[in-house]
């Protein structure tokens, strides 16, 4: 009995542990990206999109014209902090809280897709940011 429960509790560990790796790189991803978008360096922020949004843009220049018209607060921000992460119908989405320049407060969906290049940003939905009235 005691083996099964240490050996359980080792296998809960393991879990936590591959958890928490799979949500540090996840937040690597996205944080890597966001800086390739200060630096304006659209080629390596096209690097961290999924093969889907790759498609879907073609290439790095019209992907960086949709980010800096669209998500302004991703081109140029001012502070990033990640929230939770979570899984919405067999998806992961990360949640992102972005101060942008002007001192607004913007809350971001990432959903992430784990390819065998590693993780990368699949889509991106803008919510509405806490103490925003509807």
């Amino acid at each position: 009995m005691l083996k099964w429960m240490l050996s359980g509790a080792l296998g809960l560990m393991l879990m936590a542990g591959s958890a928490l790796a799979q949500e540090r790189e996840i937040e690597e991803v996205i944080g890597a990206q966001i800086e390739a978008f200060r630096t304006e360096d659209v080629g390596r922020a096209f690097g961290y999109a999924s093969p889907t949004i790759k498609r879907l843009f073609g290439t790095p220049g019209n992907f960086g014209r949709m980010v800096e018209q669209g998500y302004p607060m991703v081109w140029r921000p001012d502070e990033i902090c990640f929230l939770d992460l979570r899984e919405v119908a067999g998806n992961l989405w990360q949640r992102v809280q972005i101060r942008d320049r002007k001192g607004r407060v913007h809350v971001l969906d990432y959903q992430m897709v784990e390819t065998e290049n590693g993780w990368k940003i699949n889509g991106v939905q803008i919510l509405r940011a806490p103490g925003v009235a509807a």
